[in-house]
């Protein structure tokens, strides 16, 4: 007789929604020719690109807009074009050495003792999003004390156009069908190329045919990452957007800073319940996540910031 976990994973995939066949690379070039193999241009590495570039586009038609902040820009159009520079260092920087420091050090440190230069290795995957944080806030920190401008207020900045850079990366998770959800026998449930039951082969990316190769018995799971870039995402960002450009939320400085933190933390928590555990994260309390753990700086930063801006007058608007 089957056991119940085997029985659910027989007969969910048939109810579950089919997983898009789509390939995790926009374009695949061969560049054989060159003597460099087949190069591709994978959506992940994509949505980074378009969320830097639509972030860049966002802060610039604000800054254009002096009364948003009261009446002067924090930074001038080329500060803004030196701190993008600054502040992609930050994400990749801080979203690797954070992957690093919360994850392979405490819980894969044998990895980086056989291979010390694994920690450099982006490529091969490993960055987390507190990290990146992390990076973005280090760079603004010394951006602001180099060139004398409002930390607060390019802290606003960074916090409204952020949430643009994880709602296409989340999409780009689900594209290449990683950071899937739990177990679910709900109608949105999904099986998943990597979704499978424990004992089986895990399936392939055939790149020659640009199929999924389903080699064992798949479980229908929650599409956590499509549900992280509405609550991290979009939902941030529009809620922000809608402050800044009808209710002046720029002029009380490190109000939408705070609130980004906040709304994220809030999303995080909420998506954590729904979102597969990294496997090889042990140790904790099976009431929180690493994911929630690494959001309770976010709640107190947070909460200090949008505490500290509305007990200030706003700036006045010229």
């Amino acid at each position: 007789m089957l056991d119940m976990m085997s029985f659910a994973a027989t007969l969910l995939p048939a109810a579950a929604l089919t997983f898009p066949d789509v390939s995790p690379a926009l374009v695949s070039l061969d560049l054989g020719f060159l003597g460099l193999g087949t190069f591709h241009l994978r959506w992940y590495a994509l949505g980074y690109m378009a969320g830097i570039g639509l972030a860049w586009w966002y802060c610039a038609a604000m800054i254009r807009r002096p009364h948003l902040f009261g009446g002067t820009s924090p930074l001038t159009k080329d500060q803004l074009d030196d701190i993008m520079f600054w502040i992609i260092l930050g994400i990749i920087l801080g979203g690797r050495f954070g992957y690093v420091l919360f994850y392979m050090v405490p819980y894969q440190f044998d990895v980086i003792a056989q291979n010390p230069l694994t920690i450099f290795k982006i490529w091969d995957g490993g960055m987390a999003f507190h990290g990146g944080i992390l990076g973005v806030t280090i760079a603004l920190v010394l951006f602001a004390k180099r060139r004398k401008v409002s930390l607060l207020s390019i802290g606003d900045m960074a916090g409204v156009v952020a949430p643009i850079g994880i709602a296409l990366v989340r999409l780009a998770n689900f594209v290449n069908a990683e950071l899937y959800g739990r177990h679910t026998d709900a109608p949105i449930g999904m099986v998943f190329p990597e979704g499978y039951v424990p004992g089986s082969t895990p399936p392939s990316y055939n790149w020659e045919t640009g199929d999924w190769v389903y080699n064992g018995s798949e479980m229908a799971r929650h599409p956590s990452q499509l549900y992280e870039s509405v609550l991290e995402g979009w939902l941030p960002l529009i809620l922000l957007s809608v402050l800044i450009w009808r209710f002046g939320a720029l002029k009380r400085p490190g109000l939408v800073a705070g609130l980004f933190l906040l709304i994220y933390a809030t999303g995080r928590t909420i998506v954590e319940n729904f979102r597969m555990p990294d496997s090889f994260v042990d140790g904790l309390p099976q009431w929180i996540t690493m994911g929630q753990l690494l959001s309770i700086p976010m709640w107190i930063g947070g909460a200090w910031l949008v505490w500290n801006a509305l007990k200030k007058k706003p700036s006045a608007q010229n």
